[in-house]
């Protein structure tokens, strides 16, 4: 299996897993009290990480490639849409929606992030992956109206699917900087999201629950919003923005599975049915193949890489041949034809 589709599914189970404790969490604090400690969690956890990487690192070639001016205003709208606005939506909507549902309802993320991968930043797609999407639509659109006359569960599902919105957001534009350190992107997202939301609970009047809450809270977002993410930047250097998303749709159906076990939620024929609408978009995203010949333009950049057929280049500095490695590289011009996806060296017109 390719090595971005595992980042990708491992990313979707850690934050799929994570909603049906963040709903054990609502009602105890605000939702933005909820969302900072979340972040936070996950910034500390990744601090420790990276605290760690770097005292048993030797060489500063083996170091991932940090982040660059250029890359701090998509960075910025990155983390004001997914690690601000996403995250307080979501606990808004979870005050009144079922965690399976909700959990169901996110597969609207990985579909707004390709519509938006799609018309907005110009990646490539292909009927397959249209039709998949089609499927997951459906299938959100069913579990809508299964819950739209139920008391609050519409504005719930209002606040869930604007969540995904500003997630899609924050998606297309972390795929801007996605070669860059994924460690230190989603620390410094949890360190920033983490206190402003947290901030503004405080400030709007609430109260932290007991320490041993706090804790849990903190632990939740380290697995749920820090690893996941961690992972997710490296799914998106090497899937792309749009098949990351369709891949990381797997997410709600680990998050439905475990609420179902943990919070005795029931599901009706409706859900069900909207479950096998939403696996079979995801099937069809899973099975695709896109190959074709291919024009490789001069490019330079920097991250961690192997000198594979894409990195066929000299150094300036003295190596000992230790992979991978990272440094600033300059991509001569390229033709070949192999399968590929819409990574960081394959972003080119059809």
């Amino acid at each position: 299996m390719h090595t971005g589709v595992i980042y990708a599914m491992l990313a979707a189970l850690l934050f799929g897993a994570s909603t049906p404790f963040a709903k054990l969490l609502v009602g105890q604090m605000s939702p933005f009290a909820l969302a900072g400690l979340l972040y936070l969690g996950s910034g500390v956890g990744l601090l420790v990480c990276y605290v760690a990487r770097a005292a048993l690192q030797r060489h500063a070639q083996e170091r991932p490639a940090t982040l660059s001016r250029s890359d701090l205003p998509w960075y910025a709208g990155a983390v004001l849409a997914g690690g601000v606005a996403g995250p307080v939506l979501l606990m808004l909507g979870l005050e009144s929606v079922s965690a399976s549902s909700a959990s169901l309802l996110l597969n609207m993320e990985g579909v707004l992030t390709a519509m938006l991968a799609w018309f907005v930043f110009k990646e490539n797609f292909d009927r397959r992956i249209f039709i998949g999407m089609l499927l997951i639509v459906a299938a959100g659109v069913l579990l809508s109206w299964d819950h739209a006359a139920s008391q609050g569960g519409l504005w719930g599902m209002v606040a869930v699917i604007g969540a995904c919105l500003c997630w899609g957001i924050d998606n297309n534009l972390t795929r801007k900087v996605s070669a860059s350190d994924p460690l230190q992107i989603a620390c410094i997202k949890g360190l920033v999201a983490g206190s402003l939301n947290l901030a503004i609970g405080l400030a709007m009047g609430s109260r932290l629950p007991a320490s041993t809450t706090v804790l849990l809270t903190g632990v939740v977002g380290f697995a749920g919003y820090g690893l996941s993410l961690v992972l997710y930047v490296l799914a998106l250097r090497h899937l792309g923005t749009a098949r990351t998303g369709a891949y990381f749709s797997m997410a709600p159906f680990a998050g439905a599975a475990l609420s179902l076990l943990m919070l005795g939620d029931a599901p009706d024929a409706l859900f069900w049915i909207a479950a096998a609408l939403m696996g079979g978009g995801i099937w069809l995203h899973l099975t695709e193949s896109h190959a074709h010949e291919h024009e490789h333009l001069p490019m330079a950049h920097a991250h961690l890489h192997r000198h594979d057929e894409h990195h066929q280049h000299s150094h300036d500095f003295e190596w000992d041949g230790a992979e991978p490695h990272a440094h600033p590289h300059q991509h001569a011009p390229l033709r070949h034809s192999h399968a590929h996806y819409p990574d960081i060296h394959h972003r080119h017109e059809h």
